[in-house]
């Protein structure tokens, strides 16, 4: 029964007045302003704003009348099968997360999501997918993160993740999934910005080790709780992920237990080299030249197992299956060969590989490769700190010359006391008068190095620089007034004691 324009009507009994859920949500959606031809709810599900929830209602068919305002509709904890394509009467182009949990959804038709278009959270956890054909997610280029995780997928279709360009997360765990899904990186219509894949739980045996050793410097892959078979190349990976403190492993580090004959203490161990501590290494070599980088903590015996990975700034190589047509060689001692080095080559190369001891963080495992000039970028260098040097220097000086500048006009300023025949003081203008001594010392002849001692006058309008008679801005003989003196001796501790001099 859906809600209309009629009158509602509420039923009173004693314990009170109940009017229906779809009532309420009805009168509530008046109250936001919206018109009644959108202001529906389905009966079996509560609407609050545009908020629509039908959980835990035991729906074996989704309601098809879900209001085109709802920007979240959540079907979960239901009895759910099927998720067909026409399943929304109207496009839900308000709809940004679909919440499908806990139901038992093992077919999702195609085109099954074109009602939804804006939607960027999709969630069907804990249901019963098995297979994951090419077209399940059609039309959801916006979506940002989809839960697969608790289903029983066993296979996903080339193409399955087509359409999802804008996918980050990612949630595969808890299923039955028997090869890992590389397909997700480099099919050109799936996802390119993936930060996040979670395949822990499944039936894996063998992870594309290469290929992770690439994606992994770009986001999380999660693959812990697999029954991995720990052989060289998957030790090398752990063992390097555990180095780079790559949190998907650290988080987790005791769900990676290992399956098989082959470990630390196997064939392995002779691809190790001493306990020493390992330091940062650089290499540096002109354009077009060749290059020979050691791998890091090797020894210089070729070892029996070839496996030995090199991360370089653009790639990852291996001894086992060298590219011909690649200028990077990997020898299987570990030593890697650039043949006719460009420029992109520099930057820092890592070399991964098995070890029968636990490298210490501290550790340098990786290299740095320069391709360039070398004498002119070494001389660049060495004129480039000269100069940044001579530019500090110079900068500072400056500074120390202001600063003693500056002290000098505030505390060395040297008086100029001069006097005319009529006893005037003639200054620049009457702007300032330096009394350099006490007036008595000065008629007397003796002077006491007291200090100097000035008196600061308003300046007067008339330049110094006119020729013009001025009349003296003050007597020197007014300007030594009692008060003054008085205020004089009083900071030096004495009384005034000749009273010829007081006027």
């Amino acid at each position: 029964m859906h809600p209309s324009a009629s009158p509602l009507i509420c039923k009173t009994n004693i314990g009170g007045s109940g009017c229906s859920l779809a009532a309420a949500a009805l009168l509530f959606s008046l109250s936001l302003g919206l018109p009644l031809s959108v202001a529906t709810c389905p009966s079996s599900c509560l609407c609050a704003s545009d908020i629509v929830s039908c959980s835990g209602h035991y729906l074996s068919a989704l309601p098809s009348d879900i209001p085109s305002y709802a920007t979240r509709l959540d079907l979960s904890h239901n009895v759910l099968t099927v998720l067909p394509v026409d399943w929304s009467a109207q496009t839900l182009g308000r709809l940004v997360a679909l919440v499908l949990r806990r139901n038992d959804i093992s077919n999702i038709e195609s085109n099954a999501f074109a009602a939804t278009p804006r939607l960027l959270h999709l969630d069907l956890s804990s249901n019963r997918l098995a297979v994951l054909n090419s077209s399940v997610f059609a039309g959801l280029k916006e979506l940002k993160e989809l839960l697969l995780f608790g289903n029983q997928i066993t296979q996903i279709d080339p193409g399955a993740f087509s359409d999802l360009h804008s996918l980050q997360r990612l949630y595969l765990s808890g299923n039955r999934l028997v090869a890992f899904p590389l397909g997700l990186y480099w099919e050109p219509e799936g996802p390119r910005n993936l930060s996040f894949l979670d395949v822990s739980y499944n039936r894996l045996s063998k992870v594309p080790v290469q290929s992770l050793l690439s994606l992994t410097q770009h986001g999380d892959i999660y693959v812990h709780g697999n029954p991995l078979v720990c052989d060289c190349a998957l030790l090398a990976l752990l063992q390097f992920w555990m180095w780079k403190q790559y949190r998907p492993l650290v988080d987790v580090r005791g769900e990676y237990p290992c399956r098989g004959d082959s470990g630390p203490g196997s064939g392995c161990s002779q691809l190790a080299a001493s306990d020493m501590t390992l330091e940062v290494q650089t290499y540096q070599t002109e354009p077009a030249k060749w290059l020979r980088v050691l791998c890091p903590g090797l020894t210089s015996a070729p070892p029996t197992s070839p496996v030995v990975f090199w991360v370089t700034p653009r790639t990852v190589v291996n001894s086992s299956t060298n590219d011909p047509n690649s200028h990077l060689v990997v020898f299987p001692n570990g030593t890697l060969e650039i043949q006719s080095a460009l420029m992109e080559d520099s930057g820092v190369y890592a070399c991964v590989t098995a070890r029968r001891y636990k490298r210490d963080p501290g550790d340098f495992l990786e290299v740095r490769v320069t391709v360039g000039n070398v004498s002119a970028a070494n001389g660049l260098a060495r004129r480039s700190s000269a100069e940044h040097f001579n530019t500090a220097f110079t900068t500072l000086a400056s500074c120390v010359v202001s600063i003693i500048l500056v002290l000098l006009y505030l505390y060395l300023t040297p008086c100029r006391c001069r006097d005319t025949r009529s006893g005037a003081s003639r200054g620049c203008g009457g702007r300032a008068i330096a009394l350099c001594s006490d007036p008595r010392e000065v008629e007397s002849g003796h002077r006491q190095p007291n200090g100097k001692r000035v008196a600061f006058l308003e300046p007067q309008e008339e330049d110094c620089n006119i020729g013009v008679p001025k009349t003296p801005a003050m007597d020197f003989v007014h300007v030594t007034t009692e008060g003054i003196l008085k205020n004089v001796r009083r900071a030096e501790g004495q009384a005034p004691s000749d009273p010829a001099h007081v006027a």
